[in-house]
């Protein structure tokens, strides 16, 4: 006779490897958090919301939260165009050609941010590489400001962050069955209606995880804002540095940067819920 399963399943002794990270973790990243919730809500009288109010409540505050969102649409939007055709022309890419876009890909990843944001810096002031181009080329008569403009925000942004879309991308497309385009055109579909029958759809999860992953980064970003646009144009990342490093106003910075972790998390779980539904409906 069959002894009664337990209600309670013993717990796998390997899920006790994971107590050293999680440890870790908790020392590095939730205390921390917590404590900067904590500043966001006490006062010098004690509990208090003044901070959210002045964050959320001061048109100066709210024009930079709405720019700081504008910066991490553009900047996602401009990764993902460039990176879902790289990101196919790199799955299907054989031999040497693929080590090739491999490297142009994840050699950036191993420079620093503030030394590809100085590098554009160089590529766009008057005397770079860019202007002396166009002037050679007659396509203008003399040297143009493009450093400290909304364009060179957006293209070193766009340039720093295009990576982490393509990579997740190619990891469901390289998964994606080549041949499945090639049979609905034998069955007459369209170009158009294969991309957005077909291959579309088949590549959403990645797409999702790409945006989640980009628009993330994106939001909070300070070092590329601040070396190619300067107090120009003011982000939440760069308020919260004001905040706590000139002003010594912790809890206008800990209420900033409350807000901007709530809208990254959004952004995150709201992508973790349409890659289930995705893979729901895939499997259905």
């Amino acid at each position: 006779m069959m002894a009664p399963a337990s209600k309670a399943q013993k717990l796998d002794p390997l899920a006790y490897l994971a107590l050293p990270g999680l440890i870790f973790m908790a020392l590095v990243f939730l205390a921390p958090l917590l404590l900067m919730l904590w500043s966001s809500i006490r006062g010098a009288d004690g509990f208090t919301l003044s901070g959210y109010a002045r964050v959320l409540g001061d048109d100066y505050y709210i024009q930079v939260i709405g720019q700081t969102l504008q910066l991490a649409l553009i900047t996602t939007a401009g990764a993902l165009i460039l990176g879902y055709p790289a990101a196919f022309a790199l799955a299907r890419a054989k031999g040497w050609r693929q080590v090739v876009l491999f490297a142009l890909v994840f050699l950036p990843l191993t420079v620093s941010i503030i030394v590809k944001s100085f590098g554009w810096g160089i590529v766009l002031r008057r005397d770079g590489i860019l202007n002396w181009l166009m002037l050679n080329l007659g396509l203008i008569e003399r040297p143009i400001r493009m450093i400290f403009t909304e364009f060179a925000l957006y293209a070193g942004m766009i340039n720093v962050f295009l990576p982490f879309m393509v990579l997740p991308i190619y990891s469901v497309v390289r998964m994606m069955d080549p041949r499945l385009p090639d049979a609905a055109a034998t069955l007459g579909a369209s170009p158009w209606f294969r991309f957005t029958r077909v291959t579309l759809p088949l590549s959403l999860p990645g797409v999702v995880a790409g945006v989640s992953i980009v628009f993330s980064l994106a939001v909070a970003a300070y070092v590329t804002p601040s070396l190619l646009m300067g107090d120009r144009y003011m982000t939440m990342s760069m308020v919260m540095a004001k905040a706590f490093l000139n002003l010594r106003d912790w809890q206008l910075g800990a209420a900033m940067a409350a807000v901007l972790m709530t809208l990254a998390v959004v952004v995150v779980i709201g992508a973790a819920i349409l890659q289930r539904r995705l893979g729901t409906a895939k499997g259905s």
